[in-house]
């Protein structure tokens, strides 16, 4: 048995890759020396042909990559914080995401963009804790959101073999988490969501490290109040595994979503839609998420008051369950 962080999880999983597709490469700002954690090692190990280090400037080394993928090369690109994403969604929306299709399937972008460190990091403000997974799922990037280190080696794994760009996103408050590792290491498929606790009186979808408030929630509730919360975590918010949810659902028949994103067109309100949809809810479905229009601010405790909390998530379960 090995306890596996998930930083280094990240990083085994681009050794695997690299070690198995001459094809992969990593791009971005201070890879070489490893300073956001998943690559650190690379270089010595792969060389600086494979890991490259590239000047301040995300609208050029974003579009070397769908140069490099459109050569034939699988491209990882690891940008230092979530906002700088915006810098460059026309390369990644509009070019990398859009051309397999301009071209009839002629030529695909096989390129996965990793941000180790998304959301907030308590105290770096608002240009730095931007949670932006609801905007490329809107646009259908394939986007990934792990909550543990197994999912993380298994998600990046696959985002780099699949031939369209994906978006992986790695949540600052899971970066520090810990896993005992019993087992090999695999790839894990895109879009298939997992169930972390079984319930049978109400769902909660818990995205990334909100996965483990959800988890430490349904232990204190069921011990209080004798509420068994199924925790579903999607995983793969585009594709969404919509066939895990609608079995929840039937079980539980009620839903909250906990989601570290805008509380307006964020990624609960779609859960909360695909749940009407489907028929089985018996109780008024709740979110917890940030405020309409949040941005964080620098002092730690407003940063913390807009965030999605253990305490909300328990009033919201007991709030449908009532």
């Amino acid at each position: 048995m090995s306890k596996l962080s998930y930083t280094k999880a990240m990083n085994r999983a681009l050794v695997d890759e690299l070690a198995a597709d001459p094809d992969v490469c990593v791009i971005g700002e201070d890879v070489g020396a490893g300073l956001a954690g998943p690559t650190l090692g690379l270089v010595e190990r792969f060389g600086a042909d494979r890991v490259v280090d590239v000047p301040l400037s995300e609208q050029a080394f974003t579009s070397l990559a769908l140069g490099a993928a459109l050569r034939g090369m699988r491209p990882v690109l690891e940008f230092q914080i979530p906002s700088l994403l915006f810098l460059v969604f026309e390369q990644i929306v509009d070019q990398a995401h859009k051309i397999s299709l301009m071209t009839g399937g002629q030529a695909h972008a096989p390129i996965t963009y990793v941000v180790p460190g998304s959301g907030s990091r308590e105290g770096w403000a608002g240009q730095h804790s931007d949670h932006p997974y609801s905007l490329f799922a809107h646009v259908g990037i394939k986007t990934v959101v792990p909550a543990t280190p197994s999912d993380a080696y298994g998600l990046l794994r696959s985002a780099i073999r699949d031939d369209d760009p994906t978006v992986v996103f790695a949540p600052a408050a899971a970066m520090g988490i810990r896993e005992d590792v019993t087992w090999q290491l695999a790839p894990i498929p895109l879009g298939r969501a997992r169930i972390h606790r079984e319930g049978g009186d109400v769902t909660v979808v818990a995205v990334g490290h909100l996965v483990h408030d959800a988890l430490a929630v349904a232990d204190e509730v069921a011990a209080q109040d004798g509420i068994e919360i199924e925790v579903l975590d999607p995983r793969t918010l585009y594709p969404f595994d919509h066939a895990a949810l609608e079995s929840s659902l039937a079980k539980t028949g009620r839903l909250v979503v906990i989601d570290d994103s805008n509380r307006s067109c964020g990624f609960g309100a779609e859960i909360l839609a695909l749940a009407a949809e489907t028929g089985l809810l018996r109780a008024a479905p709740r979110r917890v998420s940030r405020p309409d229009g949040a941005v964080l601010p620098f002092a730690i405790e407003l940063d913390r008051a807009l965030q999605p909390s253990r305490d909300r998530l328990r009033q919201a379960v007991r709030n449908v369950t009532a």
